[in-house]
């Protein structure tokens, strides 16, 4: 392709995305650490494994070019020596905890190793029992009661978050909980490294090294000039404006940002949870992030007087404030789980708004969503249902495991 990014779209036909097989670092959770590693619960891995083939089956089947985040790691490393050397260097400094010897004996470990299995390990987390440290030379290894010198990353499936394709150019996330930071990194290396990218000024439009978070979950290409981003608990008003100023000063695609502030919860962790778009004039909305009022806070952002500043008007009803920025004569809202005191909440929670648009009104949804799937439906919609009993228990749905690369234009 000319142009190896290309959204400018929630809704455009998907033609390249970004998927992560779950592996390894699934059945390295432990009921122990499931907290600090954003877990609820521990998914049965062949089970998961075979559910998440079925989801890339169905994008494949559905025109979509499906790229493995492992796959395009391990194919940047194997560029050179030089590359795998500074990757690994700096993912084990980012590792905060090591250091000395023991750094040292880690990476001795990891090149010991072909570069699929160094991907592999590092994904999935290196327990300590599989590193020889003689404990004469490590205080480190002596008294270390974590049983991994590096954490097993479960949530990198959900490849959404740590990096989001906006018009040309690609958002690096700065991530806020520490469990997931590093996983903006291999995005970073893969659009700098990868014979596929490399070749091509992709610009970014915001990197990993900013101080304030945003993660890609919030960020919604509308179209029509469009970007919705959440102010959430994972994504800052902060990072919102550094990215406003940045996208209105270097390009001409984007030039209205919705900043949606959504409750800040774990339920609610991303604007995608709550809100996304399916077709031209039609989104799914969890009812539970407007006040009784049926109220949100809405700031339409827009490029100041100098390119240091921004325009922002305050909106509260989120249909009008859709309308005014997409220049629709109407909008259509479909509620998870009906509206009902309930199902709404139940559906919600195992991500029934996460849906993913492949092409105007046909949508990827998980099957256990039942009453919001057959609304869909009767709004005429087309659903096409992934199995879910176990990718569920992550707390992310199809969109939230899905970086689009490629969107055609609508």
């Amino acid at each position: 392709m000319a142009n190896t990014i290309n959204v400018n779209s929630e809704i455009g036909k998907l033609k390249t995305v970004v998927l992560k097989r779950p592996g390894r670092e699934i059945e390295n959770l432990t009921p122990e650490f499931l907290k600090e590693l954003l877990f609820d619960d521990i998914p049965y891995l062949p089970l998961m494994q075979k559910e998440h083939d079925e989801f890339a089956r169905i994008l494949t089947d559905n025109g979509a070019e499906v790229l493995y985040l492992e796959n395009l790691m391990t194919e940047a490393l194997n560029e050179s020596d030089e590359l795998k050397e500074e990757f690994i260097t700096s993912f084990l400094q980012e590792s905060n905890f090591l250091y000395g010897y023991t750094l040292e004996k880690v990476k001795e470990y990891l090149f010991s190793y072909s570069t699929d299995k160094i991907v592999e390990r590092i994904m999935g987390g290196i327990r300590t029992d599989e590193v020889n440290i003689p404990k004469e030379k490590s205080l480190l290894a002596l008294t270390l009661h974590y049983p991994f010198y590096v954490s097993p990353m479960p949530n990198l499936y959900f490849t959404r978050d740590p990096a989001a394709s906006v018009a040309n150019g690609v958002s690096i996330s700065k991530m806020k909980e520490p469990a997931r930071r590093k996983e903006s990194l291999f995005m970073k290396f893969i659009l700098k490294n990868h014979p596929r990218f490399s070749g091509t000024e992709i610009p970014i439009w915001l990197d990993r090294s900013y101080k304030y978070s945003i993660e890609g979950g919030d960020m919604l290409v509308l179209g029509k000039g469009v970007l919705a981003i959440g102010i959430s608990e994972r994504t800052t008003a902060a990072a919102i404006e550094h990215i406003a100023k940045n996208l209105f000063v270097n390009q001409n695609s984007i030039t209205k940002i919705m900043a949606i502030n959504i409750p800040k919860s774990r339920a609610f962790m991303h604007l995608d949870t709550v809100f996304t778009m399916v077709d031209h004039d039609k989104f799914s909305i969890h009812p539970k992030i407007l006040n009784k009022n049926g109220e949100i806070d809405i700031y339409l952002l827009e490029k100041g007087d100098g390119d240091d500043t921004l325009a922002i008007n305050h909106y509260q009803n989120i249909g009008d404030a859709l309308k005014f920025a997409l220049n629709l004569d109407d909008i259509e809202f479909i509620p998870c789980g009906g509206g009902d005191i309930i199902a709404a909440p139940r559906e919600q929670w195992s991500d029934g708004t996460n849906t993913l648009a492949i092409a105007p009104g046909v949508v990827v949804t998980y099957d256990r969503n039942d009453v919001t799937n057959s609304i869909m439906r009767k709004r005429a919609l087309q659903v096409i249902e992934v199995p879910s009993a176990e990718m569920s228990r992550g707390r992310g749905g199809p969109r939230c495991m899905s970086m689009p690369l490629f969107r055609e234009d609508i």
